[in-house]
């Protein structure tokens, strides 16, 4: 399912490679009980969705032109924010990249999203120099909107809107270079919900396990224990609507895991819009927040520490939970439609080519 720069779309489902790109350099905050982002602009015509941090130094973002027709630009950073490169493949006119993985400063995988042939995976292993597209989407129906990939890079999984009532799945097992289309015998029925394409994170994968959320008809959180081959799909207790489900997730343990949405036509309802899981297949709402959640991470380091991030329109903002996601408490009023945390440092990036860096300690 499309989510266009901050506001749903409910459809089924200008810098040379090694340009600096030219942003203030965002310092990094200490203060623990008054997290702060440090924020810079990378390119102001881009809508940043798809984020990936391999350490506090090197981070991935990928995003779509707001431009009509523009190209979506894929960004990389090794030096902890203060400068982004633009490394993105060429011919990206009108393509959309929400979701990026990497798994160094030199090898990651781009999902570029949409119906049919606009669904296409690429990979690089020279930071970006060169791209190789992997996988082009030849079936109509469907629309991949997240992927992620297994410890160890290999094994990996891409997850599309239902194709005849039932979540299409493709998956790789070399890394990215080739995908295949999973039988859908092992996946329930899906008929009237839809992934939605707002964090990179609405498919997840921890150790051997891989979830994936749904909005639509019904809002669920789908689990496979076995590399995508079958799955179970539990209540996610986040309410569903035709704008509204799971948005994002995050996982610390294969048991241990929460789920962030809410609903795009409504935005500053964040009534319901988290949920917890400490037990495999069963979830409990995990309480409100002022802004809608796209996107949550677990900050390493921090036990009980997560942070939840959203941004549609001018409702945005930014919560942590020291609890484990039992409570939130808003700590600041900018949002992102994306986040990843390492190093008890967390990354996101959103609306108008923003990136950020925050730190707690």
């Amino acid at each position: 399912m499309r989510i266009l720069l901050g506001t749903l779309a409910v459809v089924v489902s200008t810098l040379p490679f090694g340009t600096p790109a030219t942003a203030a350099a965002p310092e990094h905050g200490h203060d623990h009980t008054n997290p702060t982002w440090h924020e810079s602009v990378v390119d102001a015509d881009q809508s940043f969705r798809g984020l990936d941090a391999v350490d506090d130094r090197t981070a991935w973002a990928s995003g779509s032109s707001l431009t009509e027709g523009g190209p979506g630009k894929i960004f990389r950073t090794t030096d902890g924010g203060r400068s982004w490169d633009d490394v993105s493949p060429p011919g990206t006119e009108g393509l959309g990249f929400r979701d990026v993985e990497a798994t160094s400063a030199r090898t990651a995988s781009i999902l570029a999203i949409g119906p049919g042939e606009a669904s296409r995976i690429f990979r690089t292993t020279d930071g970006g120099a060169s791209w190789t597209e992997t996988f082009r989407n030849t079936e109509e129906t469907a629309f991949y909107n997240c992927m992620d990939f297994y410890p160890g890079g290999k094994r990996g999984l891409a997850v599309s809107d239902p194709v005849d009532g039932k979540f299409r799945i493709i998956a790789t097992e070399d890394g990215g270079r080739t995908w295949q289309v999973r039988s859908d015998q092992g996946m329930p029925d899906s008929t009237g919900e839809a992934n939605f394409s707002a964090s990179g994170d609405c498919l997840v994968i921890k150790g051997r396990d891989a979830w994936f959320g749904s909005g639509g008809s019904a809002s669920r959180v789908f689990h496979s224990s076995n590399f995508g081959r079958t799955w179970r799909a539990s209540d996610s207790t986040i309410p569903a609507g035709e704008a509204a489900g799971v948005f994002g997730l995050a996982f610390r343990s294969s048991h241990e895991g929460i789920a962030v949405g809410g609903d795009f036509s409504a935005p500053d309802d964040g009534v319901d819009a988290t949920a917890r899981t400490s037990r495999r297949g069963t979830w409990s709402s995990a309480g409100d927040l002022a802004h809608l959640g796209e996107d949550a991470a677990w900050v390493q380091g921090r036990r009980n520490t997560l942070v939840v991030v959203g941004e549609s329109g001018d409702v945005m903002g930014s919560s942590v939970s020291r609890d484990g996601g039992r409570t939130w408490e808003q700590f600041s009023e900018t949002g992102f439609h994306t986040l990843d945390c390492v190093r008890r440092m967390c990354w996101a990036a959103g609306g108008n080519g923003r990136a950020a860096t925050l730190s707690l300690r």
